[in-house]
C-alpha cells in the first residue's frame, strides 16, 4: 500500500494549486484525476489580482501571464443577434487590470486549459506526483488517516493509498462532499449549459474580440460565444433541459447550425468536442470532516459573474497548504486546521448571494440582456477577504489581524512576493530583527520602503504563509521581551483557540 501524507483528488485549478501550495512547504502529496489530459473546454478565463499575487510568490505569473497573451486585447462584453449583425456594447470599458496601489497582481484573461500545463510542471518541480487517468472509487476514513481505492483506468489495476489526509478538489458535484453527507446552503440551479468547442475562422465577424459575447436570435441560438487562446478555436454555450435532451443530443450537425446561428453565415465549421455542465449556488455547510477538506467548486459553486468561483478556490488551497504544512511538521496541532473552515467558509457564504445578484444584473431582466439589478464591489470582492473584523480599516490597509496584509514595494521585490513558507516578520528597526532572529523568524526591514509610515505605521507586523496577518505590534525598539512578545505570538497563531463564530 503507497502511503503519503496527502491524496488530493480532482486535478482542476483547486487540486493542482493544493499539490503545488503543498509541494513548496515540503509536503508530499499524490493528485489523482479521472480524466486523461487537460480538457479542451475553457473555463475560468478570469484571473484575478489576488490569485495572480499568488502565483507571484510562487514563480508562476509570468508563465501565466504568457499563456493568457492571446487575450490581451480583448475587452468588453458585447450583446447581438449575431456576429454578422450589429453589436451593442453592454460593458465597453473595462476596469484596469493593474491597481498598483493595492497588489502587484495584474488580472489576467487565460483560460483553464492554458493555466492548468503551468501548474502541472510548477507542481511537478516541486516534486508533487500526478496520476492522470486514474479514478478514486472508494474511500474509509478513521481517526488516524483516509484510505482509499484507485482505479487506473487505462490498465483496469486498482490499487491502496493511506494519506494522513484527503483534500477534495472533485468538483461541483462532488462524490467525496456527497459520500460524507455534507448538504449545502442557499443550493439552487439557475441552468444547465452545454459547451460547444469548435473550429472556424471567425475573422471576418469579429473587427474587434470581446471578453465574451451574448447572442440571441430568431434562427435557434440564445447563448454566449467566448474566444479560445488558439485563435481559430472558439467556445459556444447554449442552455438546454436535462429533462428531455442531453449531451448526446447535440450532434455534430445540430452544433454546426447551432454555429451558423450565432454567427449569421454559412461558414466552415469543424466541432471538437461537447460538455455539459450547470449554471448554480451552493455552499458546504462543512468545509472539514475529520480528516477531509473540501476546496473549490467541492465547497461552493455560482454563477460565472465577476470571474471569483476557480480564484476563490485558488485562494481556498492557498489557505489550507501552509496550515497542512504546519501540522505535518509537527509545528501546530490539530486544532489549526479547524480555523480552513473557520475562515473560509464565511468568505464564500458572503460571495455567493453578490454574485448572484451580480449575475442578474448583467445577464438577466431583459432582450438586450442587461438589467437593473446589483453590481459587485470588484475591488472589495477580490482584495477583501478577512477573517476577523478589523477596527480601524484604512483606505490602502493598514495591518488589521486577520485581514490580507497591505501591499508594499520592498525594492523591486513586492511584500506578498515574501509570503510563501514560513511566516515573516516586517520590522522598522534592528532591534525587532534581532528579535525576529532570537524567535526564529524569517524578517524583513521595511521602513526604507516608500508607503511603509502610511500602510503598517511603526513597530513590527507577523505575516502568515498566506499573507494575512497574525499579529501587529507598535511596541518601541527599546522595550524589554520583544523576542518573547514575537515567539508568543507565533505560538498562539499556530496554536489557536477553537472558533467562536461557528
Amino acid at each position: 500500500m503507497r502511503n503519503v501524507p496527502v491524496l488530493i483528488v480532482g486535478g482542476g485549478l483547486a487540486g493542482l494549486t493544493s499539490s503545488l501550495f503543498l509541494a513548496r512547504q515540503g509536503v508530499p502529496s499524490l493528485l489523482v484525476d479521472r480524466h486523461p489530459g487537460v480538457s479542451i473546454h475553457g473555463k475560468a478565463r478570469g484571473i484575478n489580482q489576488r490569485t495572480m499575487e499568488i502565483y507571484r510568490a510562487y514563480g508562476i505569473a509570468d508563465a501565466v501571464a504568457r499563456a493568457g497573451a492571446p487575450f490581451d486585447e480583448e475587452s468588453g462584453v458585447a450583446f447581438c443577434e449575431s456576429l454578422a449583425g450589429e453589436w451593442k456594447w453592454l460593458v465597453d470599458a473595462d476596469e484596469p487590470r493593474a491597481w498598483p496601489d493595492l497588489t502587484a497582481g495584474e488580472f489576467c484573461m487565460a483560460d483553464q486549459n492554458t493555466v492548468e500545463p503551468v501548474l502541472i510542471e510548477a507542481a511537478r518541480a516541486a516534486g508533487a506526483e500526478h496520476l492522470r487517468d486514474t479514478e478514486m472509487i472508494s474511500f474509509d476514513v478513521d481517526a488516524d488517516g483516509v484510505t482509499a481505492t484507485l482505479h487506473h483506468r487505462s490498465t483496469g489495476d486498482r490499487e491502496q493509498v493511506r494519506a494522513r489526509y484527503l483534500v477534495a478538489a472533485d468538483g461541483n458535484r462532488s462524490t467525496i462532499r456527497s459520500r460524507l453527507g455534507i448538504a449545502r446552503t442557499m443550493e439552487r440551479t439557475f441552468m444547465h449549459t452545454a459547451n460547444i468547442v469548435f473550429r472556424a475562422d471567425l475573422a471576418p465577424f469579429v473587427p474587434r474580440r470581446a471578453l465574451f459575447w451574448i447572442i440571441a436570435n430568431p434562427g435557434g441560438f440564445s447563448g454566449g460565444l467566448v474566444s479560445a487562446a488558439d485563435p481559430n478555436r472558439w467556445q459556444a454555450s447554449v442552455a438546454y433541459d436535462p429533462a428531455v435532451e442531453s449531451a448526446a443530443d447535440f450532434t455534430e450537425h445540430r452544433c454546426t447550425a447551432l454555429v451558423r446561428a450565432a454567427v449569421g453565415a454559412e461558414i466552415d465549421v469543424e466541432i471538437e468536442g461537447v460538455g455539459v455542465w450547470e449554471q448554480a449556488v451552493g455552499v458546504a455547510e462543512q468545509y472539514r470532516r475529520g480528516r477531509v477538506f473540501l476546496v473549490g467548486d467541492s465547497a461552493h459553486v455560482w454563477p460565472p459573474a465577476g470571474a471569483l468561483g476557480a480564484n476563490t478556490g485558488v485562494q481556498d488551497a492557498h489557505n489550507l497548504a501552509w496550515k497542512l504544512a504546519a501540522v505535518l511538521g509537527g509545528r501546530a496541532g490539530d486544532d489549526l486546521l479547524d480555523t480552513y473552515d473557520a475562515e473560509r467558509r464565511p468568505v464564500a457564504e458572503a460571495l455567493a448571494p453578490a454574485i448572484v445578484a451580480h449575475q442578474e444584473a448583467r445577464m438577466g431582466g431583459g432582450s438586450d440582456g442587461g438589467s437593473g439589478g446589483a453590481e459587485l464591489d470588484n475591488r472589495a470582492a477580490v482584495l477583501g477577504a478577512s477573517y476577523a473584523p478589523c477596527p480601524e480599516p484604512g483606505p490602502a490597509g493598514r495591518p488589521c489581524v486577520g485581514h490580507r496584509a497591505p501591499h508594499l514595494w520592498l525594492g523591486a521585490v513586492a511584500a506578498h512576493d515574501l509570503f510563501v513558507d514560513e511566516f515573516v516578520l516586517l520590522c522598522d528597526s534592528p532591534e525587532w530583527m534581532e528579535a525576529a532572529r532570537s524567535a526564529g523568524v524569517r524578517a524583513h526591514r521595511a521602513d526604507h520602503a516608500d508607503g511603509w509610515a502610511e500602510r503598517y505605521g511603526s513597530g513590527a507586523v507577523l505575516v502568515r504563509p498566506d499573507g494575512y496577518v497574525a499579529w501587529c505590534s507598535t511596541r518601541a525598539a527599546s522595550a524589554p521581551d520583544l523576542a518573547h512578545d514575537l515567539a508568543d505570538a507565533l505560538d498562539r497563531a499556530l496554536h489557536p483557540a477553537p472558533p467562536t463564530n461557528r
